[in-house]
């Protein structure tokens, strides 16, 4: 049976659980600004239905021809088309909900937009399949935080190859992160707060992103090598994870780097000397894992560190530069086992980690400082001193709040 409701013709019973989904059809004669905007107009009024919780009362507001100016939505001319359409779709905070609130046949159905953020709703079910470039021809911000989110990696984002914004983080997704994931062309890829477990892709350092968040998953294994290849990367966060074994030489390849973050994991090992090659990095942390040895003094000799987190390890020495920043409340060397500091491991606990014989793979390459003339040098010897401005602040701790996040 076919009816008429809202300017749009459906058929009853074509979508699942009853919901009745129409067929984008709107009589000509009803003042659109254009073919695109009678179709985008249609599956707003069908994916409206579908919300049961609004308690903003955004949806209500959602009446009249004028799509681009419903909150929650922004226009913009078709590049290939030059007619006007629905651009960008926002509705972060929003929290709208429903019994089965879907973005099947609505994103999917957006075929122009860049822009779709949804942080901080109840969406659920799969995420929709036909989001693929020749689709959703545009879409390169794609942000599904903090919603109702479980199963597999949502697979179908593989195919939005224009992506450079990727959020899913703050759901229950679980299982594995396609390898392919670390291919995409992205700037942020942000998927913290999940319940992924695995061995980290090996092709890891393929990716181009700026900005990325692995942190409070269940990660494990060790640190892949290929992270020296990800040249790109400001702030990486791996925090609360199971990463185990000792880190890669190769971290110190990662000179834009600003912050890195491996706290709570199950690393251990020196501090390899490539990290004096980090001359931009401003927040370090190492904290809650099992590292040991001297802390290398070109480390502490970094000329941007504002915090240097080395606390709940088996340190055994630090030099007079790591005192220094000690002194300045930068470097937290709390639960040591530096003998003439207070705050330290009890003997018995240094005495008990350190009866087992500790090596890491290739222990050579913990000496090698790529950024140096010959590779490598003394632990002792300290960085030439650089004068740099004052970065901005970090971004990437701010994933790890639920909330909208402003980038």
């Amino acid at each position: 049976m076919l009816a008429l409701q809202c300017g749009c013709w459906y058929r009853e019973g074509s979508f699942r659980n009853n919901h009745r989904w129409g067929w984008g059809w709107i009589p000509p004669s009803t003042g659109f600004a254009s073919e695109n905007i009678k179709r985008d107009y249609c599956t707003i009024q069908r994916f409206k239905k579908l919300i049961t919780r609004d308690p903003m009362k955004i949806t209500k507001k959602w009446v009249g021809n004028d799509v681009c100016h419903y909150p929650g939505f922004k226009c913009a001319t078709v590049p290939d088309q030059k007619v006007t359409a629905l651009a960008a779709a926002d509705f972060n905070g929003y929290h709208f909900g429903g019994r089965d609130l879907q973005l099947t046949g609505f994103l999917d159905q957006l075929p122009d937009l860049s822009i779709f953020h949804a942080n901080s709703n109840n969406f659920t079910g799969p995420v929709p399949k036909n989001i693929t470039t020749s689709r959703v021809r545009y879409l390169f911000e794609l942000d599904l935080s903090n919603n109702k989110y479980s199963g597999e990696f949502p697979v179908s984002v593989l195919q939005a190859t224009n992506l450079t914004f990727l959020d899913i983080r703050f759901n229950s997704f679980s299982g594995s992160v396609p390898a392919k994931v670390f291919n995409l062309d992205l700037d942020v890829l942000f998927i913290n707060n999940n319940k992924f477990s695995q061995q980290l892709p090996r092709n890891l350092g393929s990716t181009p992103v700026l900005y990325l968040t692995l942190a409070n998953n269940n990660f494990r294994g060790p640190i892949p090598k290929s992270i020296g290849n990800a040249r790109n990367l400001l702030e990486v966060l791996f925090l609360n994870n199971e990463l185990e074994g000792c880190l890669p030489y190769e971290i110190g390849k990662l000179d834009k780097a600003v912050v890195f973050d491996v706290g709570s994991n199950k690393l251990t090992g020196p501090i390899p000397h490539s990290f004096a090659c980090l001359k931009k990095m401003e927040i370090l942390n190492l904290a809650v894992n099992k590292f040991y040895g001297p802390v290398p003094e070109m480390v502490c000799d970094l000329p941007r560190l504002a915090n240097l987190s080395l606390s709940y390890n088996y340190f055994t020495q630090v030099g007079p530069e790591c005192r220094k920043l000690i002194k300045k409340r930068i470097l937290d060397v709390r639960m040591n086992c530096i003998l003439d500091l207070p705050g330290q491991r009890s003997a018995a606990d240094c005495a008990k980690f350190f009866s087992k014989k500790r090596t890491c793979p290739n222990e050579r390459s913990l000496s090698y400082i790529p950024c140096r003339k010959g590779g490598y040098s003394s632990s002792l010897e300290t960085s030439d001193q650089q004068s740099m401005a004052p970065a901005a602040a970090p971004i990437t701790y701010n994933a790890l709040k639920p909330h909208k996040l402003r980038l």
